[in-house]
């Protein structure tokens, strides 16, 4: 596939600027990595390490450089950490299910693919801007979650990102490495996979395009924090700028939708008459999620641009409903 670029990635590759780095994207054959990776190239010079189990070469920019290994592997993440200046560390398993089957896989993966990368940038200096998620928080007390929140994750894949938040924010405190911690919420966008909430848009396109029922887990009344792909690249680039490094922000809209809501938005999108079906809900599920988005404001000088209006006709196969 072609990875898109349009008005969003042509935006956030400028605002802010991040020119005339040596800069690193772990896992930039992947979702985020992908789009990530095309924002930077053109104003620096951009190197991917990936060993492609989960990403694609074709998601990767032409311009920049490959390394092909594992990010468990200290000589593949020496290799490409060589005289990087920024590290973008998008690398591991992402699945919450796959985590819950595999959690040895998913703690090597995360875990030790993290502390491979960490400990090179404390060798050479760089900075490294880290990708944790809002998982770390498990079932909130109470919504918006600021970052301050307890921190109890209900999964596996959590427990890897709660390990990887606190290691990230510890290097910097051991070591006065420049570090950041992205807590990524539920990111869409074009060249979504699709999977658990973080992919159910690009789920309820794919059934509503195939005129098959939009199933809808649980009663429809949950709700998530959608941030679009190009506001996640515009949080990582501002993670690499700024001053206020060693601590954990946020990374979302601040807003929340019904998953019921979702479903019917995407449906008139799609121009389907597909059915809104509710199914059982799934074990464990977290009834509701919203960010608290001040710390990003004040510490990355981050605030999401793309509405979930906005960004829903940038997923292939959407377009704007006429209203």
């Amino acid at each position: 596939m072609t990875l898109p670029s349009g008005p969003f990635l042509d935006a956030v590759s400028a605002d802010p600027a991040l020119t005339g780095r040596r800069v690193l994207v772990t896992g930039g054959g992947g979702f985020i990595g992908g789009h990530l990776v095309a924002a930077l190239v053109g104003h620096n010079e951009v190197r991917v390490l990936d060993d492609f189990s989960g990403g694609s070469r074709e998601r990767v920019h032409p311009e920049a450089e490959i390394v092909e290994g594992d990010v468990r592997d200290p000589a593949a993440v020496a290799t490409a950490m060589a005289d990087v200046d920024v590290v973008f560390h998008q690398a591991g398993l992402v699945s919450v299910a796959a985590s819950t089957e595999r959690p040895v896989d998913s703690q090597s993966a995360n875990v030790g693919g993290t502390m491979q990368v960490l400990d090179q940038a404390r060798r050479t200096g760089a900075r490294a801007v880290v990708a944790s998620s809002a998982a770390v928080y498990g079932r909130p007390d109470s919504v918006p979650i600021a970052e301050d929140a307890s921190l109890s994750p209900t999964s596996p894949y959590g427990v890897d990102k709660l390990a990887i938040d606190h290691y990230t924010r510890l290097f910097a405190d051991l070591y006065d490495l420049p570090t950041v911690a992205l807590r990524y919420f539920n990111v869409y966008g074009p060249g979504q996979p699709g999977g658990d909430y973080s992919g159910v848009i690009r789920t309820f396109v794919d059934q509503a395009r195939a005129g098959e029922p939009i199933t809808v887990h649980g009663d429809g009344e949950q709700t998530r924090d959608f941030v679009h792909i190009a506001d996640v690249v515009r949080a990582n680039i501002r993670a690499a700028l700024t001053d206020d490094v060693g601590a954990a922000y946020n990374v979302a809209t601040g807003d929340a939708v019904t998953i019921d809501d979702l479903a019917r938005r995407v449906r008139a999108a799609a121009d389907s008459d597909s059915r809104i079906v509710t199914v059982d809900p799934r074990p464990g599920d977290i009834r509701h999620s919203r960010a608290d988005t001040a710390a990003a404001a004040e510490g990355l000088g981050f605030e999401a641009q793309v509405s979930l209006a906005e960004g829903l006709p940038t997923v292939p196969g959407l377009s704007t409903p006429e209203r």
